[in-house]
């Protein structure tokens, strides 16, 4: 009974193991070139085998029959370096040949693609494609290796797919009908020149913005997008179809050189839009230091082997990137109003950075993120910088204005100052003369500064001015001008024709304007002012005059009287002469 039961326990473990062989058997994906159903993947039907030796010849491949082949993967990573080739051997089933098929190896940046197939004397014969591979010698130039299969309806065709990398590969295998490729790359070739069309735009209206604005910023911006345009070209394949196709050796340290000359643009930019040089220069040139940094890295790079490219790239790469990053909070702390719109408009295009950077460390394979991605953070990012360029620019044109103008302007009400008040008051009495009619002038005192102070406190009566000449703003028409005199002295110019009895109105509606309450003030901390006005060129014509006079009869006004508007000519109030009492016998 002991022995019977053992047996039939061995039996099913042997059973188990048989079903589950059986089962991986099975479970290897038949390849179908169904015309409907494209691309179609390669998957788990091929097998591959890792050369670490890379001398391998695909006769030597085809006659060792002990190589330790291991089914394919569509999401695979295979650690391929330099030195090494990873070789795949697949048979393509009978398929109708009405129509031409490619093998596509949709991966722009690898190095070498070497299809063999066996003619009818025994003979492999070679199509060759990659980046070391000049693109108008390939069979089919294209973005990435394209190469034709021959199909028979009658029997199955062997290949040998040889791969040659830098650094680890996981692009899949693909098969793909000459009638499909044509639509998906009209599809692709959309999507990309909608994003170069775009890329382009922003870098020819940033260098003109450097030209015209004489500003830094747009033409380090420009740079970057140029730099970064030509670092998406090579990503995808289109650089070296269209701009390099006889440069196989460029086109291989390309995709590492770019990147990190964009990334020290990019360096460059950021220190100019946020005023780097004025706020910290010790800061703007460690932001210097670290963009020619990146610029001698690039140089290391195309001349280091392949293998150790990334070693150098990630890592610097990073701390650039994270340097930038750093700098924009830290001007966001400090208070520029544009700091955080950078740091936004830089998330995506760094987050697609990371994926890339995560694939070529091996950590995940090649998928729409990897090959896309970029492309849509750039797309998110190029309207959101060139709109925070135009207001960065509008503002220091604001500011450059203003500081300009400070002879002519008072700063704090933006009103004009004396100087210009006196010149607008000659012009305006020649006009009033040519033009046979009266206009007015005036001055306007603030006399209850001291009360605000003793009732409200400092801030209130600071604030006081800045209201007086907001209320005299909203009474002058477009024609009339409000100046500044000085710190509690206003001024207004009021263009005629008007008589005498409408200029009589003209003093008191400024006293009510200035008396109604302030919005965030308490309802009595009102404005009280004094005004003297005259009458040009009727009461005189020398413009320096008038305004003493008008000066004079300010001053000569009690502080405590309730009238408030005075005209000049009219006749003045006796002051009451105080008389001392004879003393007392």
């Amino acid at each position: 009974m002991r022995t019977l039961l053992l047996g039939l326990a061995m039996s099913l473990l042997m059973g188990s193991l048989l079903a589950l062989t059986s089962l991986d058997a099975r479970s290897r994906t038949v390849l179908d070139l169904d015309a409907q159903v494209q691309p179609v993947a390669l998957q788990d039907w091929g097998d591959y085998w890792i050369d670490s030796t890379g001398k391998f010849t695909p006769e030597q491949v085809a006659a060792t029959p002990d190589i330790p082949w291991k089914p394919t993967r569509a999401d695979a990573i295979y650690p391929v370096t330099s030195g090494s080739s990873m070789w795949v051997r697949f048979n393509v089933p009978p398929a109708p040949d009405s129509e031409r098929w490619y093998l596509e190896v949709p991966y722009p940046s690898i190095d070498r693609a070497s299809l063999y197939t066996l003619d009818g004397a025994g003979q492999w014969n070679e199509q060759r494609a990659g980046d070391l591979v000049a693109v108008n010698t390939w069979p089919v130039p294209h973005r990435h290796p394209l190469l034709p299969i021959a199909l028979s309806a009658e029997t199955p065709s062997n290949y040998l797919l040889r791969l040659e990398n830098g650094h680890a590969f996981s692009a899949p295998l693909q098969f793909i009908s000459e009638g499909r490729l044509s639509y998906s790359e009209q599809r692709v070739s959309l999507i990309l020149g909608i994003f170069f069309g775009l890329a382009g735009l922003a870098a020819l209206i940033s260098a003109l913005g450097a030209v015209s604005l004489r500003d830094t910023a747009y033409g380090f911006y420009a740079l970057c997008v140029t730099l970064l345009a030509l670092t998406q070209a090579t990503v995808t394949g289109i650089a070296g179809l269209h701009l390099w196709p006889a440069w196989p050796g460029w086109s291989d340290v390309a995709t590492s050189v770019l990147p990190m000359l964009t990334v020290s643009a990019m360096l460059l930019f950021i220190s100019a839009a946020v005023a780097l040089p004025e706020r910290s220069p010790r800061l703007h040139w460690l932001m210097v230091g670290q963009a020619a940094l990146g610029a001698l890295v690039a140089v290391l790079l195309a001349l280091l082997p392949a293998a150790s490219r990334m070693d150098v790239f990630i890592p610097i790469m990073l701390i650039l990137q994270f340097s930038g990053m750093l700098v924009m909070g830290w001007a966001w702390r400090r208070g520029d109003r544009f700091a955080p719109w950078l740091m936004l408009a830089y998330v995506p295009v760094l987050v697609a950075a990371g994926w890339t950077m995560a694939r070529n460390a091996e950590l995940v394979p090649i998928g729409f993120l990897t090959q896309h991605g970029m492309q849509l953070g750039v797309a998110l990012h190029l309207p959101i910088v060139m709109l925070v360029l135009m207001l960065r620019s509008q503002q220091r044109r604001e500011n450059i204005r203003r500081i300009q103008g400070l002879d002519r302007v008072d700063p704090a009400t933006g009103l004009i100052n004396g100087h210009v008040f006196a010149e607008r008051l000659i012009r305006m009495i020649a006009r009033s003369e040519r033009l046979r009619h009266q206009s007015a002038v005036m001055i306007i005192d603030l006399v209850n500064t001291e009360q605000i102070q003793r009732d409200f406190g400092r801030k209130a009566a600071e604030e006081l001015p800045l209201r007086v000449a907001e209320r005299l703003l909203s009474t002058a028409r477009e024609i009339d001008s409000a100046a500044r005199l000085s710190e509690r002295r206003f001024g207004m110019l009021v263009e005629g024709p008007f008589n005498a009895e409408d200029a009589g109105t003209l003093g008191p509606r400024i006293v009510a304007r200035c008396l109604m309450p302030y919005k965030g003030l308490h309802v009595d901390c009102v404005a009280q002012v004094h005004v003297a006005y005259a009458l040009v060129p009727h009461q005189g014509s020398n413009a320096q005059g008038l305004l003493t006079q008008l000066e004079e009869r300010l001053a000569a006004a009690p502080a405590e009287g309730k009238r408030a508007v005075f005209m000049l000519g009219e006749p003045q109030p006796l002051r009451p002469v105080r008389r001392d009492r004879p003393k007392a016998a």
